[in-house]
């Protein structure tokens, strides 16, 4: 006697995918700040950015774009180096668990639930230190996604 696998319900299946492509704009992101770090190694691109924040003394755009040009100028060529290596491999570990969800792979729903609750001890770590909403925003979507996945890989398993 065969089993034939069934399809997952199409709410879950459209939750996955909803996943799926959070981790991808992750990965999108983090491909965009390794492009601007290599970007703003060019002097002539920084000197434009530190003018154009200059023009506006007291908005946020001046504060922002100061302290990340003063934070990338105090960081070693092989510091630079580990940061891009870095930002790399995660960008890595989110397409993995990005297209593996999108395909509606079981070890994607494992890798995602181990990887993201893994990070939540160190999200709040950095938002009790640094609160900030974006911080709390990612905190609560992880954690969603950890108690939806966790329910999701259980309740496959007694299928």
């Amino acid at each position: 006697m065969t089993t034939v696998a069934r399809p997952a319900p199409a709410s879950r299946f459209n939750v996955l995918r909803t996943i799926a492509l959070y981790k991808l704009l992750k990965v999108l992101l983090l491909l965009a700040v390794v492009y601007g770090e290599v970007r703003l190694s060019d002097a002539s691109l920084a000197a434009k950015l530190l003018t154009w924040a200059s023009a506006r003394p007291l908005g946020l755009e001046h504060r922002a774009v100061t302290g990340l040009l003063e934070w990338f100028s105090g960081l070693s060529a092989s510091r630079l180096h580990a940061l891009r290596i870095v930002t790399f491999a995660y960008a890595a570990v989110f397409a993995t668990e990005g297209i593996g969800l999108w395909m509606q792979k079981r070890w994607a729903e494992w890798l995602t639930t181990i990887i993201t609750a893994s990070l939540i001890p160190l999200e709040i770590w950095e938002l009790f230190f640094r609160p900030a909403i974006g911080k709390a925003a990612v905190l609560v979507a992880n954690t969603a996604i950890v108690i939806y996945l966790v329910w999701h890989v259980r309740s496959r398993g007694k299928r």
